[in-house]
């Protein structure tokens, strides 16, 4: 008898905590707080230009074909105002070593709104800038604007020199004016 009380109890138990959870979760929403709207009359708000995905991926087609015209293996990365990737593109028998070299250089590029070439130079004024994390101070990224502002990176790895790995991102930043 002493079994079958303590088990009638139990279940009791259990059945009075789920009503209370089933209770304590039917209950009404807290208010919300009122939603703070960005205003851009008073100045809390920006507009800014962006490549889209077509844009891009025109520029690194563009860039890939000058490369493959010189029988260049590389690779190609385009990446927005904030260093995102966008889209990259790696060439047949392009090396290992290029598609992140490719990222870091789009990323310095437009960073700095500057060739990574004459971002190299700068190197020898401030050592420390090529410490900065992402960046990569080579040739072979320029950046890509739009009303004097970067708004896109393309950075280019995997040809014999950076010389030529820049003239094909040049490549791929003349394609989107045509």
């Amino acid at each position: 008898m002493k079994k079958i009380l303590l088990g009638a109890t139990a279940a009791a138990v259990v059945a009075a905590g789920t009503f209370g959870v089933v209770s304590a979760n039917a209950a009404a929403p807290a208010a919300a707080p009122a939603a703070v709207m960005a205003d851009a009359d008073n100045g809390n708000t920006m507009t800014s230009t962006h490549l889209t995905i077509e844009a891009a991926t025109k520029a690194a087609q563009a860039t890939l074909d000058a490369a493959e015209k010189e029988n260049q293996r590389v690779s190609v990365a385009v990446v927005d105002r904030n260093g995102n990737t966008i889209v990259t593109l790696r060439g047949d028998g392009a090396g290992p070593q290029s598609y992140e070299s490719a990222e870091r250089k789009a990323f310095t590029a437009v960073s700095w709104n500057a060739p990574t070439s004459v971002l190299a130079g700068r190197l020898a004024n401030a050592p420390t800038l090529k410490d900065i994390p992402g960046t990569l101070f080579l040739a072979g990224g320029a950046p890509v604007t739009a009303k004097g502002a970067p708004i896109a990176g393309i950075g280019v790895a995997g040809a014999p020199s950076g010389d030529l790995d820049e003239k094909f991102a040049q490549a791929g930043v003349a394609a989107l004016a045509e």
